[in-house]
């Protein structure tokens, strides 16, 4: 991983919780939506899970992580050493 790199957010999230996510990507909260955020994508949560929410705003998917902090990476082995660290 690259000092400063931009990894998701992943939020533990509990019935009945109210989330107000940023779809511009472009507030500094990412992923929580600014008061003055155009795009918004409000929610109450139905079940207890975890969210894997996009950080750097690159992702085609806000609020969601898609993977697009990173580059693709060639071949299963160099994929497993990006998930564990090694």
């Amino acid at each position: 991983m690259a000092d400063g790199e931009m990894l998701p957010e992943v939020r533990a999230v509990e019935p009945g919780q109210f989330l107000r996510l940023c779809r511009c990507g472009r507030c500094a909260s990412l992923p929580d939506a600014a008061a003055e955020c155009a795009e918004v994508l409000e929610l109450t949560v139905g079940r207890e899970r975890h969210l894997l929410l996009c950080r750097c705003g690159l992702s085609a998917k806000l609020p969601f992580c898609d993977g697009s902090h990173a580059p693709a990476a060639p071949g299963l082995k160099e994929r497993w050493r990006r998930f564990t660290g090694g």
